[in-house]
């Protein structure tokens, strides 16, 4: 006969049905949660007699992961099942090492509970397990937030909570952990703005797309020195900054799908030599395609598609050496080079032109043009100088 938890005891779950044993659950995680409990609150005392540690680091995880587990709701893959006794480097998803400032000594130096579709909290105490370097977590039903209690997780390297049901604020936690590389928040409901301090950290990989942020495009983006930076699907709003041109050196992918850009692309990101993938699409972009693009020599993939760019597309960006697809469709371009025909793969559909299938009606397009475009307008670009005064007209006898 399978045994039951003690807390199903002492709650006598089998007379209730389902909803009542998820609604006390959820009361009783709620009321532990706002305890607070921590390992020094938690007396040592209270483990079973035969409970023996190889170190105090290893006790300090014990206590930081029953803790932990008393507040998840579900576990229906049953991942956390051998999660019980003193043996923590034999549980699922938890991996030890040598710890890094004594290698005589095992820690915990690894969570990875990815697609385990856990409902639960994250809880203050892992900020016990001092020498994780990686906390993996996508893929489950987390919510509340990042603890701040993280910040003293000085080892962190990687942390992803991708894909959960987090909300609030943006975690500033993560400006308090000086060892954090990748960090990854996508596909969660944080909302409100984002502290430019972030784009000053030493990240090499930055995901927050897909919550709800609502901020200005920051104007120190360009002392983001990673690799990867994806801000899709929020609501930005503004210019893309030219000091963007700043990340050439380490940048390699730029992904600013529906991130509420407007104005014009600025000529700078010309000098992105290293990105292969630059994907603005679905914006609110206006003015000319920058020629500067076709400096972009890494550059794989183009897509500027459902903005409203317009004007003659130069063939020196069809004729960058590693472009595969490039993509311009929900535009208004009126003209594109013939070698751009010869791409593997490209969409120039819905643009305004006249020799190629499937464009804008005319009347649309003359409508568009009877109204050029200033991007100085948009209070990104310096203001254009007002028209030159024609010289004096002289009248001689």
């Amino acid at each position: 006969m399978a045994s039951t938890s003690s807390l199903d005891k002492m709650l006598k779950f089998t007379i209730l049905n389902p909803p009542q044993r998820l609604t006390l659950w959820v009361i009783l995680s709620t009321l532990l949660l706002l305890t607070k409990p921590s390992y020094q609150q938690l007396p040592y005392s209270s483990y079973p007699s035969n409970y023996h540690f190889q170190n105090p680091r290893l006790e300090k995880a014990y206590i930081a992961l029953q803790a932990w587990k008393l507040t998840f709701i579900e576990d229906p893959k049953n991942l956390t099942a051998n999660w019980c006794g003193p043996d923590v480097c034999n549980y699922t998803g938890v991996f030890c090492a040598p710890a890094p400032d004594d290698p005589t000594v095992t820690t915990v130096a690894g969570i990875d509970l990815n697609s385990g579709n856990i409902s639960g909290w994250i809880h203050d105490d892992l900020s016990l397990l001092c020498d994780v370097a990686l906390i993996h977590l996508n893929s489950n039903r987390f919510f509340g937030t990042i603890p701040f209690s993280f910040r003293d997780l000085k080892l962190l390297y990687e942390l992803d909570v991708s894909n959960n049901k987090l909300s609030g604020g943006f975690p500033n936690v993560i400006l308090w952990i000086p060892s954090l590389k990748y960090f990854d928040i996508r596909f969660n409901q944080y909302s409100g703005t984002i502290p430019t301090e972030v784009f000053d950290l030493k990240l090499d990989a930055l995901f927050i797309n897909n919550n709800n942020f609502t901020s200005a495009f920051p104007k120190n983006i360009g002392n983001f020195q990673g690799s990867v930076i994806v801000l899709a699907n929020n609501n930005f709003g503004g210019c893309l900054p030219s000091s963007i041109s700043k990340m050439a050196a380490t940048l390699n992918e730029v992904v600013f799908i529906n991130s509420g850009l407007t104005g014009c692309l600025p000529p700078e990101i010309g000098s992105l030599t290293q990105v292969t993938v630059f994907d603005v699409s679905f914006n609110n972009l206006v003015g000319k395609l920058p020629e500067t693009i076709g400096k972009m020599k890494s550059l794989e993939q183009l897509n500027v598609a459902h903005n409203r760019l317009s004007g003659e597309i130069s063939e020196s960006i069809c004729t960058l050496p590693k472009l595969e697809n490039f993509t311009f469709s929900d535009n208004y371009f009126c003209t594109e080079p013939p070698v751009c025909l010869w791409l593997k793969e490209k969409n120039d559909t819905r643009n305004c032109i006249p020799y190629r299938p499937e464009q804008r009606p005319p009347y649309e397009c003359e409508a568009f043009y009877k109204h050029p475009v200033d991007c100085s307008s948009y209070g990104c670009w310096p203001k254009s100088p007002p028209p030159s005064r024609p010289p004096p007209v002289h009248y001689y006898p």
